[in-house]
């Protein structure tokens, strides 16, 4: 009996399979930047096009983008200007199917981009019906924003969204366009795409720790590994991830660099090619 009631014991103790509810929520790092503007912009993929330039926007009901880029995308649009993304995909790994998107030319968009406010071209923006499903840790002093899912929270439809903006506001569009062009000014939009490096750091004391190489990564190719610690690009000293993220800011893809790691007792100077990301 004893045995038996050990052996019971032991079988309740046992790890079993963990149901999709069960598996810890995902966090994702999703790198992002400051427009001119202030606004928080990153990039993304719709339907495998891109990627595009969207902001994120907690005032807006739903994804907002362009009638330009949804034909870019691929995007299906309904009487009613609603579309749905097959897929959507946010730099930092961050996925989502089926998202529902609302496809109008914007006049907030249209005048930034005509007058160049903003620094760089925007594609639209980034609603509540994808924010919401995730808490959003804000931390300006950093390259990344903090995603973590929110399991069992699903938004709600954001198709109740019928009207458009009032004819006087929508009209203003056009209305910029015409006084940017009257003006002479032309935006200036400096369209370099982000080189891809392909490691995950770590700021510990012993200094900049690579904890990841991702597999097919310029940085696998270059012969960057776990455990090197990153201390100088282009000869610039770095002592933290902040100061890596500046020094690879403006680089583009193509772009060749230097840099110097600590392995073990020996220093390594590696030279790596800045890939395409997203």
């Amino acid at each position: 009996m004893r045995w038996h009631i050990a052996l019971a014991l032991c079988l309740g103790l046992a790890p079993s399979a963990l149901s999709a509810d069960d598996k810890p929520a995902t966090k994702y790092e999703i790198p992002y930047r400051l427009t001119d503007t202030k606004h928080v912009l990153v990039r993304a993929k719709i339907n495998g096009k891109g990627p595009f330039n969207l902001i994120l926007d907690t005032g807006a009901p739903a994804v907002f983008i362009t009638k330009p880029i949804a034909k870019k995308a691929g995007v299906d649009v309904d009487e009613k200007g609603w579309g749905t993304f097959a897929a959507f995909e946010v730099e930092g790994g961050l996925k989502v199917e089926k998202v529902k998107t609302r496809v109008e030319d914007l006049v907030q968009i249209d005048g930034m981009n005509s007058m160049g406010l903003a620094g760089v071209e925007l594609h639209g923006v980034i609603g509540y019906n994808v924010l919401a499903k995730f808490r959003i840790d804000y931390d300006f002093t950093g390259d990344k924003l903090a995603f973590l899912e929110l399991k069992g929270f699903e938004p709600p439809s954001p198709e109740k969204i019928d009207s458009k903006g009032g004819d006087d506001i929508q009209s203003m569009g056009p209305l910029v366009k015409m006084l940017a062009a009257l003006s002479g000014i032309k935006p200036n939009f400096e369209v370099v795409p982000r080189g891809f490096v392909g490691i995950e750091l770590d700021d510990t004391k012993a200094g900049v720790v690579i904890k990841k190489v991702l597999p097919g990564s310029p940085a696998e190719k270059a012969g960057f590994k776990t455990g090197d610690i990153v201390t100088a690009v282009k000869a610039s000293d770095v002592e933290t991830s902040k100061d890596l993220a500046k020094a690879l800011a403006k680089a583009g893809v193509g772009t060749k660099l230097r840099i110097s790691v600590k392995r073990g007792d020996k220093t390594e100077d590696l030279s790596i090619e800045l890939g395409k990301g997203l």
